[in-house]
């Protein structure tokens, strides 16, 4: 009785096998699509949607951050926390005119770091500048978005040739934001 039961079920699986292998072979062949451009992802929209999520970022950690310590540095010559969100603020501002956006009305890059002390000014102008960058990038044009940056460095390299907008808010404004993070988790017990 034992082996006609196995005997049933080995024939029940050798048969469902050959079923899908005949399905498989009558089925026609997946049509091939004629268009072989690469598929589009819409860059501007991401580095809008990064940089709104950077500023989200960016304030929190300035808001968290108790007035009394805005002034600290970790050493002589290294940037205090207010000048560390001011260059941010500051970067937001310049790297849009790279791209030939005309400059912020009312922000002048000249001893801009060393302007504030005060916290609530601080978050005005990261705001400002997270503003300015995000309306920046969402009024280029889709050519103006993908074209490269000039280099940033004195030293033109092929890797820093190829520098687009589309790759600075994750490439510079988050190595700001980590190190910020870093460093504001590493000072706070102080």
């Amino acid at each position: 009785m034992e082996r006609l039961v196995r005997l049933a079920v080995c024939a029940c699986l050798l048969s469902g096998l050959t079923q899908a292998s005949f399905a498989q072979q009558s089925a026609p062949p997946m049509a091939q699509s004629a268009d072989k451009t690469a598929p589009s992802y819409d860059m501007k929209a991401q580095a809008a949607l990064d940089l709104q999520q950077l500023q989200e970022k960016f304030t929190k950690l300035a808001e968290a951050i108790p007035q009394e310590k805005y002034a600290w540095r970790p050493a002589e010559g290294v940037r205090s926390i207010n000048e560390l969100f001011l260059h941010v603020a500051g970067a937001g501002f310049y790297f849009p005119t790279l791209k030939s956006t005309p400059a912020a009305p009312g922000f002048t890059p000249k001893d801009f770091e060393k302007s504030t002390t005060d916290k609530a000014k601080v978050i005005e102008w990261l705001n400002k500048s997270f503003t300015y960058a995000i309306a920046s990038v969402q009024s280029m044009s889709n050519a103006e978005f993908a074209a490269p940056l000039p280099s940033l460095a004195l030293k033109q390299t092929q890797a820093t040739s190829s520098i687009s907008w589309s790759s600075m808010p994750t490439s510079i404004l988050t190595s700001h934001r980590l190190f910020a993070i870093r460093w504001h988790s590493s000072t706070m017990d102080r």
